[in-house]
């Protein structure tokens, strides 16, 4: 029985972090020493997900082509950027490629893509925090309020693809 107990208290406390759905997550942030906001490395902090329906890609640079069939049918919908935000979160502790390679290319998405927020993490602390996947592909749906609507690991199939986009016009 004690034993029992002691695995039951242990996978109760395990599961405290995990996000849900239909709630706000604890609030996180990503420090410069984390890795931080590509562009200049400062501190991005999820309490920043509100007044904008948000998309998340945390990815592992391995994984960076899993979704990418998601991300071409997000931009053909051409949302308001007023509305609708996205944040793409590397997760650089996940991966064998030198992250100054993958700095250099993050620093020219954010060009290419300046509506977006690109962060850098280093100790994979939305794993930790979050307990999203490592080494994968994880899209997040948040509302203008911060709660959690959507959350998927891996690849996206045609169901989740349609789900989140009518999420997101319900939403806005």
């Amino acid at each position: 029985m004690k034993i029992k107990l002691i695995i039951f208290s242990i996978l109760l406390s395990v599961n405290t972090y995990a996000i849900t759905i239909g709630k706000i997550p604890k609030a996180v942030s990503i420090s410069a020493s984390d890795g931080g906001m590509a562009v200049d490395g400062s501190t991005w902090n999820s309490s920043g997900i509100k007044d904008k329906v948000m998309i998340m890609f945390y990815v592992d640079p391995d994984e960076k082509d899993t979704n990418s069939h998601f991300s071409k049918k997000l931009k053909e919908q051409n949302f308001d950027k007023t509305k609708v935000g996205s944040i793409a979160i590397i997760n650089l502790a996940a991966t064998w490629k030198p992250n100054f390679i993958i700095e250099a290319i993050l620093k020219e998405k954010q060009k290419e893509f300046p509506n977006t927020i690109y962060v850098k993490d280093k100790k994979s602390v939305l794993v930790n925090e979050w307990s999203l996947h490592d080494d994968s592909s994880d899209i997040l749906l948040f509302s203008k309020n911060g709660t959690l609507l959507f959350y998927k690991s891996g690849k996206m199939n045609d169901e989740d693809i349609k789900k989140v986009i009518q999420m997101i016009e319900d939403n806005i």
